[in-house]
């Protein structure tokens, strides 16, 4: 049946060809083209070798005078269409690359590939002019210019009496003879099978050559594809050959002569007898070093040589073949040995240091190493046999620990538990002892000790052995199961079975010192604090910014000394809070007995703690006089804006935790600002056992929740759930977050706004040419970003900076402005035509300076306040007085610690890395005592980085509201539940 007659298709369709499946033949187009080939000369270097040396066309004459530098050009031609010649037309490179109709797809495709062949070594040259061939480093050149013809592209000269050959074969040699008393070098190529002339043979590159044959006024170019290794195309560079005076003949063939011999074949002319080439031997050096520490490094050996680096190299004597051999001889002992791949150097240390002089190094020597050794070798034996346990526990110093005496006996030898459970902990395989002794880790009884000490604590910071918290109740049975003798603390166990038995948190009065009327949210906080108090238990409170956290501590602390405590509490703080804590306590509990201390100077602290309830410092002091406040017996201690001691590896961190308090309370409204990290920071301080293993909260918080990692059996997103929920269960009773959303109802709305700002086209201009630059130089950066964080972090700062206004980097860029700076303006004169008053924030003071000069130019009053403000308090009052309608604050200085409810507008001028310090600037005025609504505007200039930035932000602030804000669920009351969540396994 004819598609004609197919009832099925409509009368009014068409169909294509059936012949399309065949392909449609090719199109040749109307102007054909061929790749130009041009000799051409260069002249030699003049006085200045820096200065522009002109190319012009080369001559038969120029070839055999050889005046000048010849050089092989190369550029499309296209055939006249009125004499049939080969000519330049207005065939460039750029218009054969997007003119595919006129010169056809195919040949158009050809010569941009050809052109990005070229262009991945040739820095110069524009489109429409002769590339310079004899630059041109990729091998790929060659094959393209086979293919030349399948696509109807020529290769043509473009002189006149000059033809172009494309060889099949080429090979390089040398030849070593004798010449006026010392040696003579020449280099013998051939091409097609010929020999031709060494001084007509000029290399392209590294993997190509070209020979310019010349008769009479006729030349000819042959091309040929060979490779040329460093020495061999330095040799070419000599065409009429190498001298070798007779004083330098042994520095030459100890030297040069096996460069050449691994490459090419070299052969001797006349009276040369050439030497054998030497052959490698492996050598082994061993550094024995303290601390059971063996450092090795192979070499190769070449009789009478000396040494040559383990890996390959194009600058040694060379014996690839054989060094192969060899190394795979001891690759294959490496890999029996310790089931890795053999490096050229390193080092190992502890346990597997003497497995490696024990075990490995010996069977090196078998396949014929030669070893060398440095230092004092030590001998090592090893234990077998099953180890014997028994556990104590007694009450430490630490009220918050408990001493675990574990004794560990293999073959009738005490194991010190110091070390022991340090490699336990670590999760080692072996354990080496102090006089060399070694035995395995792989017992059944030592892997639950293992489980069980991960529990317990973090063993990189126990002085005097291992210790079980009084927050991990549900682990000494566990314990009990491992040995036979066991004699827990009675207190402890009191500690945990009274918290276990409360089902919810108690009402408490007021206390009668306290002269503010609380909140509803308010007492209940104080509710939940005296709670945890009771049962010496910390706890982060994690209220939003302004809803009287201060207050509810001072509450709790009158609590305190109401019910008969009579001990100091320690508050620490930034500098900047230190006069707010002063005159809150002031003014809501007058009858405490404070004192501040805003330096180390002055009397010795316990000198006047006896009629001290409250001591206030800041964190620098508390750093500064660790050892002081170490030294007293506080009946609390509460960390305000407990950001400041969020990294575990600070001193500040390390000197607040050897601080002894009842209870330690963090008070922070971002107590997550980047990671879950900071959180278990926090919580180390506040309750050190609930995680007190930070690998293990790594493993089974960090990254499941943040990085997505779940074991191969689980399905991703169901596991990262039961994780999530599993972490908030544990540390739902220890951490009480409100947002002013939830307890303040009453709170003007906020509104918030992304202001996007276009850069100027020369400010884009500049942006992106440091963007490249910048661009190259970090992603080179990235595979050791341990070892280059800070130039990495270096060039982000950059960008970020240039993103506001390019004379921050450069004065003599300041001519091109700030679009953000031209927007701010425009903005506060309108708002201060309307009677409103704004807050600026940057984290960059050299950008406020610059906003400043604008406001001043623009005759607007403004306050300033950044780290370098003196007189902080006078700043503040002159703004919060209505003398000024913008107040430029740092984020640095003025993040937190700062109440300015009287401005209702908030400009961020450039995003911050994390959104929690974000919170807290728009916080400043945002808060309660505010009875206008807020309006803040995040100003992000679009297409730089500040747009990652941005992206960065919301990441952060997804995790942050996965783990603390979710459901409001840590504003709730606690129930027996919540409570026994905090034991979960």
């Amino acid at each position: 049946m004819s598609l004609a007659s197919d009832p099925s298709r409509s009368e009014g369709s068409s169909s294509a060809d059936w012949r399309s499946i065949l392909g449609s033949p090719r199109d040749y187009a109307e102007t054909p083209l061929a790749l130009g080939v041009e000799l051409r000369l260069r002249d030699g270097r003049g006085a200045n070798p820096w200065a522009s040396r002109p190319q012009r066309t080369a001559t038969a004459r120029d070839v055999a005078k050889r005046t000048g530098e010849i050089l092989l050009g190369i550029r499309p031609l296209e055939k006249s269409a009125s004499t049939g010649a080969w000519v330049q037309g207005t065939a460039s490179w750029d218009a054969v690359r997007r003119s595919p109709t006129q010169y056809g797809r195919d040949r158009s495709r050809w010569f941009a590939d050809l052109l990005s062949i070229a262009r991945d070594t040739l820095l110069s040259g524009t489109a429409g002019d002769w590339l310079v061939a004899d630059l041109i480093e990729s091998g790929l050149l060659w094959g393209h210019l086979r293919a030349a013809a399948d696509v109807g592209i020529p290769l043509v000269a473009a002189q006149k009496s000059t033809t172009v050959v494309l060889a099949e074969r080429a090979s390089i040699g040398a030849t070593v003879g004798r010449e006026g008393g010392g040696l003579i070098v020449h280099p013998a190529v051939t091409i097609d099978g010929r020999e031709v002339d060494p001084l007509a043979v000029h290399p392209i590159g590294h993997s190509g050559l070209y020979e310019v044959a010349q008769r009479g006024t006729n030349l000819r170019v042959t091309l040929a594809e060979v490779a040329i290794s460093r020495p061999v195309h330095a040799l070419l560079g000599a065409g009429e050959g190498l001298a070798v005076p007779a004083g330098d003949e042994a520095a030459f063939f100890r030297d040069a002569y096996p460069l050449l011999a691994r490459r090419i074949d070299v052969r001797p002319v006349g009276r040369v007898e050439l030497p054998p080439l030497p052959a490698p031997r492996a050598v082994l050096e061993l550094s024995f070093q303290r601390g059971d520490t063996v450092k090795y490094s192979f070499a190769w050996d070449y009789r009478g040589f000396g040494l040559v680096p383990f890996m390959p190299s194009s600058d040694a004597v060379r014996d690839t073949v054989a060094e192969n051999a060899l190394r795979d001889a001891l690759q294959a002992v490496w890999t029996e040995r310790l089931g890795e791949e053999l490096a050229p150097t390193g080092a190992f240390h502890d346990v597997a240091a003497a497995e490696f002089v024990t075990r490995v190094v010996p069977a090196l020597e078998a396949e014929g190493v030669t070893v060398t050794v440095t230092g004092r070798s030590k001998s090592y034996h090893e234990l077998t046999g099953e180890p014997e346990i028994t556990v104590t526990t007694v009450e430490s110093t630490d009220p918050d620990w408990f001493d675990l005496g574990v004794l560990v006996k293999i073959d009738g030898r005490t194991i010190p538990f110091g070390p022991l459970f340090t490699a336990l902990s670590k999760g080692k395989k072996k354990l080496l002892l102090s006089d060399g002794g070694y035995f395995s880790l792989n017992h059944r009884a030592l892997d639950r000790l293992r489980e069980l000490i991960e529990e317990a604590g973090e063993l990189e910071e126990w002085e005097a052995g291992p210790r079980i918290s009084r927050h991990q109740t549900d682990l000494w049975e566990e314990f009990e199961d491992l040995a036979d003798e066991a004699l827990p603390a009675v207190t402890w166990r009191a500690t945990a079975d009274g918290l276990r038995r409360a089902s919810s948190v108690p009402a408490v009065a007021v206390p009668q010192g306290i002269t503010a009327e609380l909140r509803p949210y308010q007492k209940e906080g104080l509710d939940w604090l005296a709670f945890l108090w009771a049962h010496r238990l910390g706890g982060i409170l994690a209220d939003d910014m302004g809803l009287g956290k201060t207050l509810q501590l001072l509450a709790l602390i009158m609590h305190a000394r109401e019910a008969g405590e009579r001990r100091p509490f320690l508050v620490v703080v930034p500098t900047s809070v230190l006069a707010t804590w002063r005159s809150e306590a002031a003014r809501f509990a007058p009858t405490l007995r404070v004192q501040v201390r805003a330096s180390t100077q002055g009397p010795p602290l316990t000198d006047s703690l006896r009629d001290i309830d409250l001591v206030i410092t800041s964190y620098a002091v508390a750093r500064l006089d660790e050892d002081v406040y170490a030294g007293v017996e506080w009946a609390g201690l509460i960390l305000d804006e407990a950001q400041f001691v969020k990294n575990p590896e600070t001193k500040l961190h390390r000197a607040v935790a050897t601080f002894r308090a009842d209870v330690t309370f963090a008070v922070t409204g971002t107590p997550m600002e980047n990671s879950l990290s900071e959180l278990w920071a926090l919580l180390k301080l506040t309750a050190p056992g609930l995680f007190a293993s930070a690998r293990k909260f790594r493993e089974d918080y960090i990254q499941p929740i943040e990085q997505g990692k779940v074991p191969e059996n689980e399905e991703g997103g169901a596991y990262r759930q039961r994780r999530l929920e599993r972490l908030r269960r544990r540390i739902r009773p220890l951490l009480l977050r409100r947002t002013k959303e939830l307890v303040a109802p009453e709170l003007p709305a906020k509104q918030e706004q992304i202001l996007e700002v276009e850069l100027s086209s020369s400010h884009r201009a500049l942006y992106e040419v440091v963007l490249q630059r910048e661009r190259q130089k970090v992603l080179g950066l990235l595979e050791d970003l341990d070892r280059n964080r800070f130039i990495v972090f270096r060039s982000l700062t950059l960008m970020r900076v240039l993103s506001l206004a390019p004379g921050l980097i450069d004065p003599e860029d300041a001519k091109i402005g700030s679009r953000k700076l031209d927007v701010l303006l425009e903005r506060v004169i309108e708002l201060q035509a309307e009677g409103h008053r704004a807050l600026v924030f940057s984290q960059f003071t050299s950008f406020l300076d610059m906003a400043a000069a604008r406001l001043d130019a623009a005759g607007i009053p403004y306050a300033h306040l950044d780290g370098s403000t003196r007189q902080r308090q006078k700043v503040v009052d002159g703004f919060t007085s209505g003398e000024q309608p913008v107040f430029l604050i740092s984020l640095k200085a003025g993040g937190f610690g700062l109440t300015l409810t009287e401005a209702d507008y908030v400009f961020l001028l450039d995003p911050w890395w994390n959104p929690a310090a974000e919170a807290q600037a728009v916080d400043r005025t945002h808060r309660i005592g505010q009875d206008s609504q807020v309006f803040v505007y995040r100003m992000i200039a679009t297409g730089t980085i500040e747009e990652k930035v941005l992206e960065l932000q919301r990441k952060k602030a997804r995790l942050f509201t996965a783990v603390l804000d979710d459901e409001a669920l840590f504003a709730q009351s606690l129930s027996a539940d919540d409570i026994r969540g905090l034991f979960d396994a």
